[in-house]
């Protein structure tokens, strides 16, 4: 039975967020492609997993014999994160832009799931070769040639974290202008932002398709 690992971190709810709403259109297609499969959905807006500590750090380093027992119980949160990411048969990733990067949720699920020598940087990591498709939305558009390009932190922090670290195979879906029509200066890109919205459901639903 092939298993989808659905992430939103958006801060918004249900149609709010446009991230949320086009990772669910991603879901309901491979759903559809995978009749009986399974969805392991995690929200980490409403319920967000801890920040690593050191001790989480640490005892992924060590022997777990060796594991204090506050690193032991910083480990077995790190370990629930990382058994869910190595049993996807594929990942979808609503990451919204706040302030040029991430949200703060999903960069502290990435530092659980980082672990060196399991899920990377190992020749048998379960990660590795797994389709994972991020679904970013953007206020305004930080597209190449646009005078803010130079500020977009998602989709390369994403690139290098999921295809560098992870080797996984990224694609990457945006919704740029979703602020357009709530701020006057960019009224005449409302058209714009529309046509962006949509090609996102149609990449989204294409993504599901080969996932």
């Amino acid at each position: 039975m092939a298993t989808l690992l659905h992430i939103d971190s958006s801060a918004f709810a249900g149609q709010a967020s446009t991230s949320r709403a086009v990772t669910e259109a991603f879901r309901r297609t491979w759903l559809e492609e995978h009749p009986g499969g399974e969805v392991i959905y995690r929200d980490l807006a409403a319920q967000p997993v801890p920040h690593i500590t050191a001790d989480a750090h640490t005892a992924g380093l060590l022997d777990p014999a060796e594991h204090t027992e506050e690193q032991a119980r910083a480990f077995a949160e790190r370990l629930a994160l990382i058994t869910e990411l190595e049993a996807a048969d594929a990942v979808v990733i609503g990451a919204p832009m706040y302030n040029f990067s991430v949200p703060s949720s999903l960069k502290a699920w990435l530092d659980q799931v980082i672990l060196m020598g399991r899920t990377a940087g190992s020749p048998e990591s379960k990660v590795k070769g797994t389709p994972v498709t991020v679904v970013t939305s953007r206020g305004g558009s930080y597209a190449p040639g646009t005078p803010r390009a130079p500020h977009e932190h998602v989709l390369n922090y994403l690139e290098s974290v999921l295809s560098m670290i992870f080797e996984m195979e990224a694609t990457f879906i945006v919704a740029d202008l979703t602020l357009a029509a709530h701020i006057p200066a960019l009224e005449h890109l409302v058209p714009l932002g529309e046509q962006s919205r949509a090609d996102a459901f149609e990449a989204a639903a294409n993504a599901a398709r080969a996932a």
